[in-house]
């Protein structure tokens, strides 16, 4: 079996949405922003950094987690 496992570390663009599915199965969304890297022949020229903005779906638990402790401008690891 193949996969890719992907590690994002970015902040949150704004606070989570929380909402519940008809059957009561909380559901969170937000948005981080990752910053993309640059090597340091760019950063001395000035180039400016390119950020990637990710949505992101958490379910159940991970969702309520969410919805608890996470707020605006918070840094965090979604694997």
């Amino acid at each position: 079996m193949n996969y890719n496992r992907i590690i994002l570390v970015g902040r949150l663009t704004k606070d989570p949405d929380v909402r519940t599915t008809a059957s009561g199965v909380p559901v969170t969304t937000f948005r981080i922003a990752v910053d993309r890297p640059q090597s340091s022949e760019a950063r001395q020229q000035g180039t400016p950094k390119e950020t990637d903005f990710i949505d992101i779906v958490t379910w159940r638990n991970q969702a309520e987690y969410a919805a608890n402790y996470l707020t605006k401008g918070k840094l965090i690891l979604v694997e």
